[in-house]
């Protein structure tokens, strides 16, 4: 780790102990939990939710999830109380801690579209590898050999990539499949919204894996710390790499310990640059 990186995270820490409050901003899959060829099976790495439940009791930092997920899927998942605020479908749905949930209505035209990227799937008999959500269908390839996931790439590309382009639905591709969604809103939206709600100076962080939480990485550099959380590095707008999940539960256990005003400063770190 490079000495200003390494003062990036120090200066955090420090600014997390200090303050009354913070915000800490995290994606799920792949960031807080592995990925599972099951989804439902995609519970925390061992140790993530006993300290997020602990970061959170202290009544100190605001946690926040932000998912592809429906919101509602997270909660069993995570298994922490008391339950954070969850943003669902990268940013369109927004559970919040009393269990109200906010969700933009589709208009019609959006709703066809979406009827339109389904009808493909149908077409090519490909429904079973989809995933479908309010506003959104995903395909999932993670775990197929290489040649039958590009084979099922190719297949829904085929279908989903003029939609993308003659219509108003946005085509996102991430690490292992494809997401054909409403364009409401990304997870850099998500993170305005949030820094909006949020004192100017609050120490802030988020933590994601994947190409579709650069633009939260982007927003977030403005006024705070942006840390990739992957096994291995890959050219991102965060300063800090995290592999999981030992250096994650070394970052949370020193956020725990800077909420309770202990000391979390002049310690070795193993977060490595991104270089």
């Amino acid at each position: 780790m490079t000495s200003e990186t390494k003062s990036q995270v120090e200066s955090l820490l420090r600014a997390v102990a200090q303050a009354p409050r913070s915000l800490l901003m995290l994606d799920y899959d792949g960031t807080l939990a592995p990925f599972r060829n099951d989804r439902e099976q995609a519970f925390p790495y061992p140790g993530v939710s006993p300290l997020l439940q602990e970061i959170v009791r202290t009544g100190r930092t605001r946690v926040i999830i932000i998912s592809g997920r429906e919101a509602n899927e997270v909660i069993p998942l995570l298994s922490v109380e008391p339950r954070p605020e969850i943003w669902g479908l990268h940013g369109l749905q927004r559970l919040k801690p009393d269990g109200s949930i906010e969700l933009p209505q589709l208009d019609q035209r959006t709703v066809s579209e979406l009827a339109s990227a389904e009808n493909w799937l149908h077409y090519q008999h490909l429904e079973h590898t989809a995933e479908f959500k309010t506003g959104s269908i995903a395909v999932h390839w993670r775990g197929m050999g290489e040649q039958e996931a590009e084979t099922l790439r190719g297949r829904v590309l085929t279908g989903w990539q003029p939609l993308a382009k003659y219509t108003r639905l946005d085509l996102l591709e991430f690490d292992g499949g494809v997401e054909i969604r409403a364009h409401k809103a990304d997870k850099g939206d998500a993170v305005r919204v949030l820094l909006n709600e949020t004192n100017p100076g609050t120490p802030t962080a988020y933590l994601g894996d994947d190409t579709t939480d650069e633009h939260a990485f982007q927003v977030v550099n403005c006024c705070g710390l942006s840390v990739l959380v992957r096994a291995r590095w890959r050219k991102t707008a965060a300063p800090v790499w995290l592999k999981p999940p030992d250096e994650l539960l070394g970052f949370f256990q020193r956020w725990l310990h800077a909420c309770q005003g202990r000391d979390t400063l002049n310690r070795d770190t193993t977060m490595a640059v991104n270089a």
